[in-house]
């Protein structure tokens, strides 16, 4: 994500312990798993903020609601700001709760502080409180491990699976560095961030969550949404996202090809304006990226994105849809930004099939 005076974020605020509440959702497992046709999902939703935006999601009558990080702006290191500030957003995430099943990651902000990742010095009290605010068992083994929140759920009969795969780009992640003063002045006219490139070796992920991530897309799936803090296709904007770690974006398109894994598609969060990006070269079939941002925040100077699909963008609130009409023999896919009065404000529909291997293929 970008500095906070670009986001001008509001800083921590000091606030008294507070009891914070669990908000849990979660579908039991039928004997006939239901279909899942309807996904919405956004992210950057700032707890002082008003939210009307939820009004529209709920008309969508969603099956599924992803939060992609920026769920709150804790932006602190003292804790108990930072359970504060979620006490604050139960309200306004409790209808969308009540409604659908909810899945969360988090990115900076919720994390803890604006772009920090491995050395953040609170992550694991972090980790704690973000397990609590989203319903996690307190048992579960995330809560005692050296590692941080990602996880995956599968919805759906087996011939019409959907596995959603959510990565952890924080706990782990290797820091950044920036460009030199003249190079990040220069970058400003072209609405890019200072960040640099950084060498193949640095890293987002542990090699465990390699590990289960490798193991996840070797499970049996038609459909895999994998749900991203930051933008896995946008070329490279200087801000953060999949591109500043070129290693990683490398592996993981290397581990769709290795593992077989069809009908993948990326949905991301961070901007504060949201796009469809498409990359058809040097992928095992076209990959597309969603990206929704932000559910309460915007930002008008949108960064160059070569893979930004008829170069449309939309930089008001808006939060992102996934429809999949399954009564069609090639089940179709409709890709919907929707802005805050539920319009659709960019859209992309593909078929099932094209998100599949090609004899002619190659990532090299």
């Amino acid at each position: 994500m970008t500095s906070i005076s670009r986001r001008n974020a509001i800083k921590g605020l000091a606030a008294a312990s507070t009891v914070l509440p669990s908000m849990t959702s979660a579908i039991e497992p039928t004997s006939k798993p239901p279909l899942l046709s309807r996904i919405n999902f956004g992210s950057c939703c700032h707890q002082d903020k008003p939210q009307p935006i939820w009004a529209s999601v709920l008309k969508q009558d969603p099956q599924l609601f992803l939060f992609l990080g920026d769920n709150i702006y804790a932006d602190t290191h003292d804790m108990n700001v930072m359970r504060e500030k979620y006490a604050r957003q139960t309200d306004n995430f409790s209808k969308i709760r009540n409604h659908c099943d909810v899945l969360a990651i988090w990115d900076d902000h919720d994390f803890g502080a604006n772009d920090v990742g491995a050395d953040y010095p609170q992550k694991k009290e972090s980790r704690d409180l973000f397990l609590q605010f989203w319903g996690d068992d307190p048992n579960n083994s995330r809560h005692r491990s050296n590692d941080g929140i990602y996880h995956a759920r599968t919805y759906g009969p087996q011939h019409q699976r959907v596995q959603v795969i959510m990565p952890d780009l924080r706990f782990h992640r290797q820091a950044g560095e920036k460009v030199n003063c003249l190079e990040n002045i220069s970058r400003l006219v072209r609405n890019m961030g200072p960040y640099a490139v950084l060498d193949e070796q640095r890293s987002q992920l542990s090699p465990q969550q390699w590990q289960w991530l490798e193991q996840q897309l070797l499970q049996p799936a038609k459909i895999r949404i994998i749900a991203s803090s930051l933008q896995f296709l946008a070329d490279y904007t200087g801000w953060e996202a999949w591109a500043q770690y070129p290693g990683d974006r490398k592996r993981m398109i290397d581990l769709i090809e290795k593992t077989g894994a069809e009908g993948v598609i990326f949905v991301s969060g961070d901007t504060h304006w949201g796009e469809i990006s498409r990359q058809s070269e040097n992928v095992p079939y076209p990959l597309y990226d969603m990206t929704s941002s932000g559910l309460t925040e915007t930002w008008s100077q949108v960064s160059p994105n070569r893979y930004r699909m008829h170069d449309k963008f939309y930089a008001q609130e808006n939060f992102g849809e996934l429809h999949i009409d399954w009564h069609q023999k090639d089940p179709q896919i409709a890709m919907w930004i929707r802005d805050i009065n539920g319009q659709v404000r960019l859209s992309h529909h593909i078929h099932l099939s094209e998100l599949s291997f090609q004899p002619d293929h190659t990532t090299k």
